[in-house]
């Protein structure tokens, strides 16, 4: 069983030392510009041109995020899921046990953090990788849209029929009842005064040949 931390907090949580080597100095091209010094205006000109289309620091913080988003969310799914409301889950030993949302809100993450970490893990290793390496790496939302799994679908009963035999039968429905549907929008007391002879009887050919069919199916049925 996983037992909960008692002294871990997120404002204690440690964070890589090259990790904050790289704040700190990104806190100083912040906080200081050079540029401002040099007394070549068109020089001092020109690098801001350069910086504001250099994205690279951009990218490479977006890939940092990527894979610190879905290390979290494969550390909880290392934790089983509680299911229910009631979360005050104790082991043998009344111990209250470690859920994968107690260790979430004590990592300082709230539920739609969880459920995007969670997310982003579910990507395949390979494909993450290669996006997240890629000239363009994806924000953390667009990687958890693809680690969404699809709900399942439905299952058809098939009422002991193959499936060739049921889509058969479902369009033979269905295009009966799109013909019930067009003939009943039909003003026929408007159309029929209007019928010359030959309209006429192109409609009792047309008729006669129906009704041949529907005696064959109402048989049958």
């Amino acid at each position: 069983m996983n037992m909960l931390p008692s002294t871990i907090t997120p404002s204690s949580a440690k964070l890589p030392a090259s990790y904050e080597h790289a704040k700190t100095a990104l806190a100083n091209c912040v906080s200081l510009d050079e540029c401002m010094t040099w007394g070549d205006k068109m020089e001092a000109l020109a690098s801001y041109a350069k910086q504001s289309k250099d994205d690279e620091l951009m990218k490479m913080a977006t890939r940092i995020r990527d894979r610190a988003i879905r290390r979290a969310g494969e550390l909880l799914k290392q934790i089983e899921p509680a299911h229910g409301a009631n979360q005050n889950i104790t082991d043998a030993t009344d111990s209250k046990v470690l859920t994968r949302t107690d260790a979430a809100r004590q990592a300082g993450m709230s539920e739609r953090q969880q459920v995007t970490a969670i997310r982003v893990a579910n990507v395949p290793e390979k494909d993450f990788e290669r996006q997240v390496e890629s000239e363009n790496p994806p924000t953390v939302t667009k990687l958890a849209q693809q680690g969404t799994k699809p709900a399942p679908k439905p299952v058809v009963d098939l009422k002991g029929r193959d499936p060739g035999e049921f889509n058969r039968s479902l369009h033979f429905v269905a295009e009966f009842e799109d013909y019930q549907r067009a003939i009943e929008k039909i003003d026929i007391e408007a159309i029929l005064p209007g019928l010359v002879e030959t309209e006429r009887a192109r409609v009792r050919k047309a008729i006669a040949a129906i009704d041949a069919v529907h005696d064959r199916i109402i048989t049958r049925i």
